[in-house]
């Protein structure tokens, strides 16, 4: 490959197909960075590139792994823990892209990768950026979640008290697993070593990571890019539905949520799939369950709602379906554990609740179902005005990439595009 003062982006992720948060945001990344005249390379631990890659000139590298849920359980718990063959490509990868004008920038490591990949990158860790897209950097488990007690960990990460409990989802083996898998990331990506920065998607995150080591110094917050749902607000002051949006799990506080939607008698609609929707389908007729949709049909089907209702069990880190939703025109009602609560409920558009209390959850939903339309519309504008700011626009957030990475390869303004290399 061939050598330039061009700057230059490696984009490092998991997959080339968007099935969560972290890969459409890296996709995202490696459009706008090109739009604006970077050379982009995307680092994949999947097979195959977008189409869109070519119309961008996004070069596409491919390790052409499997995800580990898909591989027999030994393969998936040695390759999960340390992916030799994946540290090898990034290493060959680092030696042909890398010039003084080059930035890397970690995005999802553990479902392809590995924590392996942090070896092949120590030698560039000054121009490194890594995204927190949740806690897996600092929590076995990724959620700082006690998942068997479900509510919130306070616990160090690695401590005595930590190992000797079992918070995982599935098993107390699983917890050893991931706690080794932490183990080998502390090895392979030392928090004391000169990483340009760890990226957070919301500020409240920052106690977190410095509760698991992490210096301060190091943590960046860039709020993640949103956009409406729907053009036009819808006019919740004229609705009466309430709805939930997101992986229907318990962890996401979907049962609770049905509960206290039949306790404060309102109606309810759930978008989404998951381990928990046959069951619940079953279970509650008066559910309006619309099953997994895409996003353009999303907007279609709030355009009837009151409200968002987002009851996470765990501190969620950002909770874009809020911030969309508010885009658009809906009240939000949050669990009082998420990261945006304080701002959603200081900013007056929605209300937070203790979600694990049945009876205050389901005052908080008929508080919504019974204020004035007045109040409503006005929660309802203030969020689609975006005044807000719970989130930021797709240009806000590629510039303020831009600028920490300008940053890191000793520039002071804004990275030149084709004709200022």
């Amino acid at each position: 490959m061939a050598i330039g003062r061009r700057p230059r982006l490696v984009v490092v992720n998991d997959a080339t197909v968007a099935r969560g948060g972290a890969t459409g945001l890296a996709l995202l990344q490696a459009r706008l960075a090109a739009a604006r005249g970077l050379e982009v390379v995307y680092f994949a631990g999947d097979r195959g590139a977008p189409a869109e890659f070519a119309r961008h000139g996004i070069t596409c590298l491919s390790a052409g792994g499997d995800e580990l849920a898909k591989s027999a359980p030994l393969t998936a718990g040695t390759r999960g823990l340390y992916n030799r063959a994946a540290r090898d490509l990034v290493r060959e990868t680092v030696a042909a892209t890398d010039t003084p004008h080059t930035v890397y920038h970690v995005h999802s490591f553990s479902k392809t990768l590995s924590p392996s990949i942090f070896s092949a990158l120590r030698p560039v860790a000054h121009r490194t950026f890594v995204h927190a897209h949740d806690f897996f950097l600092a929590c076995p488990n990724g959620g700082f979640m006690d998942y068997r007690r479900m509510k919130p960990c306070e616990r160090v990460p690695l401590s005595l008290d930590c190992l000797g409990t079992n918070c995982d989802k599935r098993s107390y083996a699983q917890k050893l697993w991931r706690v080794a898998r932490q183990d080998v990331l502390h090895r392979t990506m030392p928090r004391d070593a000169p990483w340009a920065g760890i990226v957070l998607l919301h500020p409240a995150m920052a106690p977190y990571m410095e509760r698991a080591g992490y210096p301060p110094a190091r943590l960046r917050t860039l709020r993640n890019p949103a956009r409406a749902l729907r053009p036009g607000r819808v006019e919740a002051e004229r609705k009466d539905l309430f709805v939930f949006v997101g992986r229907v799990e318990a962890e996401k506080g979907v049962t609770e949520l049905i509960g206290a939607a039949a306790s404060a008698g309102v109606p309810l609609r759930v978008i989404g799939d998951g381990p928990l929707l046959p069951r619940l389908k079953a279970a509650h007729p008066e559910v309006d369950f619309s099953g997994w949709i895409d996003r353009d049909r999303i907007g279609e089907a709030i355009a009837d709602a009151r409200a968002l209702v987002m009851p996470s069990r765990y501190p969620e880190p950002f909770g874009l379906v809020a911030a969309e939703a508010s885009m658009s025109g809906l009240p939000v009602i949050l669990s009082e554990t998420a990261l945006l609560a304080r701002e959603v409920e200081g900013h007056g558009v929605g209300m937070t609740c203790d979600t694990r209390d049945p009876i205050a959850f389901a005052s908080a939903l008929r508080r919504m179902a019974d204020l004035p339309p007045g109040d409503v519309a006005a929660m309802s504008r203030r969020g689609a005005s975006g005044a807000a700011g719970l989130c930021t626009t797709p240009e806000e957030w590629i510039d303020g990439q831009i600028a920490m990475w300008s940053a890191a390869i000793g520039r002071t303004g804004p990275v030149p595009d084709d004709r200022e290399a």
